[in-house]
């Protein structure tokens, strides 16, 4: 883990170097930088861009996505770990950086709880099951068939390791009976090139990121993977519908800042954001791609962080899953 997380200090100070060591009482005065940990394209961007742009209008100030990919969204979330706590330098957190980094590490790299200030928590977002149109499967049952007449030959993309994407292929496998390769992406971007080409036919997306191509039909959804259908796409059926009772993923984008920013700076930062996805013009934008807005209190979502990593722990360990 050392030589992973051992130009952080550097990423960190680069992201936080344009603000001012002490919180000032006109905050922000200055652009504020969001982090997105995975790469462009991928759902967690595409909300963060959503959310930025509104909240710049509520802030005055230039809200600034930064993309910072790598190691499951853990890279960009131990920057902002160690960046100044100023409230110039937040983090767009997910389930990956907040929930299951506490159970897939060894050594976890932070504390998800005692290294951040919660801020709000933005959206939730429903997973989705997708083949490329040319792979032979137009519903979960046939492609369990499929995977089972052909057992250790087909793979399956995701986001990156021990992310919510790579745990519901796991838990797909071992509800099912079924073997896949997992193929790890820096996120939905790359990993949705793969599942477009179909050189990686088979892929585990949230459904913002996958909303356009599921239109276009470039991308055959067979199942959302929570218990209730998606608002945004009502013909698609739920694992549980498809033939996989009690299977059930999902996720969640929410807004963080280091521990230690002043809690009159999160506190406008709480507004900011949830003026921002209480907006009816953003809040169609979100629901646009399957996004179901929250808008909590900085409380609520600390809350909301240690039941998820209680949660998922039992996940984690169920599907075998660590990272060293």
């Amino acid at each position: 883990m050392k030589s992973l997380f051992a130009s952080l200090a550097v990423v960190a100070g680069a992201l936080s170097a344009a603000g001012p060591a002490m919180a000032q009482s006109d905050f922000p005065n200055q652009p504020v930088n969001m982090v997105v940990p995975f790469a462009a394209g991928g759902s967690t961007d595409l909300v963060g861009r959503i959310v930025a742009e509104a909240m710049s209008a509520q802030l005055g100030q230039q809200v600034l996505v930064v993309n910072q990919a790598g190691a499951g969204g853990v890279l960009g979330a131990t920057a902002v770990a160690d960046a100044a706590p100023d409230g110039y330098t937040i983090l767009m957190g997910t389930i990956a950086t907040h929930a299951l980094s506490a159970s897939l590490y060894e050594t976890p790299p932070f504390d998800p709880s005692a290294d951040f200030a919660p801020i709000s928590l933005l959206v939730t977002v429903p997973n989705v099951l997708l083949v490329n149109p040319e792979f032979p499967a137009n519903t979960v049952q046939e492609l369990i068939d499929k995977l089972k007449a052909e057992p250790e030959t087909h793979a399956y993309a995701s986001s990156g390791n021990g992310t919510p994407l790579h745990l519901s292929g796991e838990l797909f496998k071992s509800m099912t009976g079924t073997e896949m390769v997992h193929v790890p992406y820096q996120g939905s971007g790359p990993a949705l090139v793969d599942a477009l080409s179909g050189a990686v036919p088979i892929i585990f997306d949230n459904l913002p990121s996958a909303t356009e191509h599921m239109r276009a039909g470039t991308l055959r959804p067979l199942a959302v993977t929570t218990l209730e259908r998606a608002a945004s796409f009502p013909d698609i059926p739920t694992m549980d519908e498809a033939g996989v009772p009690g299977y059930e993923t999902n996720t969640w984008n929410a807004l963080f800042a280091p521990a230690g920013t002043p809690p009159e700076v999160v506190a406008r930062l709480n507004e900011a954001a949830v003026a921002a996805v209480s907006d009816p013009a953003v809040a169609e934008r979100l629901a646009g791609v399957g996004a179901i807005v929250v808008g909590s209190t900085s409380k609520e979502l600390a809350a909301h962080v240690s039941s998820e990593v209680a949660r998922w722990k039992p996940v984690v360990e169920a599907a075998g899953v660590s990272i060293q």
